[in-house]
């Protein structure tokens, strides 16, 4: 629980120092947070057993991290955080959500304006305050009012690769003590939204009492709303709320059925056992006053005659008439994956080496790694021109060439991540993007053409018979940015006609959204789950991907990187 709580406050701090335009250490800070929240031990017992010299072994963590690890371990707080708060004294995760508002921008319109959150800055926006301001302008203002829509929309939510490693945190440390014989999450989260507003988790323990003691004492645990006969509710210092409720073990499966929800998948369940004479709840399905399943949730569904549905199915969103007709898919799970192709290693910033992203994928059982660095276009990403391409080449097949000499099946892929420009040309010649095993194309720039443009400069980068996979196809970033303007239905046709395979990104972008992999899908495209990887720790941001691909009822055979590595080289080379 200490990790996320830590990580936290290094992410803050990290924009504390960018505001005040200090160079190098947000990044430490940065990668400090990044590491912490990968770790699979808690922090604070990794301390208890060594002190700061346990805390220096951790990747990513200095002197001066581990100095201030121990302090909030042993206090509660960092003193140097607590000053940056003083001096600055303003809600910077909230104003940083509107898009085109950076660090140092949100110092500025402190500064100048006495803009503190989210409502002082749509204030000042509104009554046109910003745009004098220099660096800023009318074109600057009128975004930042769209922005702050967008972010007001967003707001309550989490992302779920934010929430979920806490939430199973908690679910662990409940699932081990005394007495408890079972216990899931529920509600949202396991139904894989993008975005959660609170967890449910649901329990069955011998004593009701002694569980509900005890979720309401973990750390993390910022505020107590309540605790009743069978439920504890809870705020975390993450943000959010969460959610106990202890169940009888005959009833667990038809509870998580129930609070596993969604509303509308409910009602069409009860709808189904009503016409069968049967009444469903969370307490169990019953006949009359006898209960005749309600242990498991496997046995809920038969009992309205209906097989098991996927959580991530649940949405009233024609589950039940597929369910009716034996039509249900068989949707594609994470060990499916045989490798992810949207890679960037240190050659355009990223933070590892393709060597280190190597020996993560295969420690992860992957077959195949693709590297495919941002190209030319984009300086702040270091992007590589075709000089450097031909580098990169060399020394992935010197990489090839010791697998292969230890007799090791692993490949490396090289690839790009080319830039669509305005006029749908990419920004590196075809003579050198025909060398490459594939190419990714993407939009990173331009982000306010108008639909019909963005539409034709999409279509023609698609045309280029180099171009393999087009990357989070709408641009938006989950809570941060929406989508760009588009008409998905022509690149929807545009895609089926090239062969080009749009890409579900795992990262905060979650572009495919899972309606619109359901529309690919329906159509008959392939599809490519990726991680967009800036550092090796990226690389299990997979599962979140693999999640919006079920939601999107996309199967194994929908998706290219399920692929051996012969096939998926043939596949293309077919579309080339």
């Amino acid at each position: 629980m200490k990790n996320q709580e830590i990580a936290k406050i290094f992410n803050e701090m990290a924009k504390y120092l960018k505001m005040e335009g200090v160079d190098f250490k947000p990044f430490a800070y940065e990668k400090a947070a990044i590491s912490l929240e990968s770790l699979n031990e808690d922090v604070g017992e990794i301390y208890a057993q060594g002190g700061i010299k346990s805390l220096l072994e951790i990747s990513g963590i200095g002197k001066s991290m581990a100095g201030h690890i121990e302090e909030y371990l042993k206090n509660g707080k960092i003193k140097d955080y607590e000053k940056m708060k003083k001096s600055l004294p303003l809600q910077i995760d909230e104003l940083i959500r509107v898009e085109g508002v950076g660090p140092r921008k949100v110092k500025i319109l402190y500064q100048k304006l006495g803009v503190k959150n989210l409502k002082d800055l749509e204030k000042a926006a509104k009554t046109h305050k910003i745009t004098p301001l220099f660096g800023f302008g009318e074109k600057t203002e009128k975004n930042i009012l769209q922005g702050i829509e967008f972010a007001k929309r967003s707001q309550g939510r989490f992302l779920i690769s934010k929430i979920l490693p806490v939430a199973r945190e908690v679910l662990e440390k409940i699932k081990k003590f005394e007495g408890v014989k079972e216990a899931s999450l529920a509600g949202s989260l396991r139904r894989g939204r993008e975005t959660i507003g609170d967890v449910d988790i649901l329990a069955v323990a011998k004593n009701v009492e002694k569980a509900m003691d005890f979720f309401i004492a973990l750390p993390g645990v910022e505020k107590v709303w309540g605790k009743g006969g069978t439920k504890a509710s809870v705020h975390m210092g993450d943000g959010f709320d969460m959610d106990l409720r202890v169940v009888p073990e005959k009833s667990f499966g038809a509870a998580l059925q129930y609070f596993t929800g969604s509303k509308e998948h409910n009602v069409a369940t009860r709808r189904i056992a009503i016409s069968k004479g049967l009444k469903l709840s969370e307490y169990g399905i019953f006949r009359g006053s006898k209960m005749i399943a309600g242990k498991t949730e496997e046995g809920v569904y038969k009992a309205i005659g209906l097989p098991y549905i996927e959580p991530e199915l649940r949405e009233n969103e024609g589950e039940i008439e597929a369910a009716l007709n034996g039509k249900l898919p068989k949707l594609i799970e994470l060990k499916n994956i045989k490798g992810d192709l949207h890679c960037h290693s240190n050659w355009d910033g990223g933070k590892n080496s393709i060597e280190d992203m190597v020996k993560t994928a295969m420690e992860m059982g992957y077959e195949y790694i693709g590297i495919s660095d941002h190209t030319k276009f984009l300086a702040i990403e270091r992007g590589l021109n075709e000089e450097q391409l031909l580098k990169q080449r060399e020394e992935i097949k010197q990489l090839n060439l010791k697998f292969k000499i230890k007799n090791l099946k692993f490949r490396i892929l090289h690839g790009c991540e080319t830039n669509i420009l305005n006029d749908g040309s990419v920004d590196i010649k075809d003579e050198i993007l025909e060398k490459l095993d594939y190419v990714i194309a993407g939009v990173h720039s331009s982000l306010k053409m108008e639909k019909k443009e963005m539409t034709s400069r999409v279509e023609k980068a698609m045309k280029n018979k180099n171009i393999d996979i087009f990357a989070h196809p709408t641009g938006r970033i989950v809570g941060q940015r929406d989508k760009y303007q588009i008409d998905f239905d022509k690149i929807l046709q545009q895609a089926k006609e090239t062969g080009t395979i749009l890409e579900i990104n795992s990262s905060s972008r979650l572009d495919l959204r899972d309606t619109y992999i359901r529309r690919a899908k329906n159509k008959g495209l392939k599809m490519i789950i990726n991680t967009d990887s800036h550092r090796k720790d990226h690389l299990n941001l997979m599962e979140y991907g693999v999640a919006q691909a079920r939601r999107g009822w996309a199967e194994k055979e929908d998706i290219v990187n399920t692929f051996p590595i012969e096939e998926l080289l043939k596949h293309f080379k077919q579309n080339a």
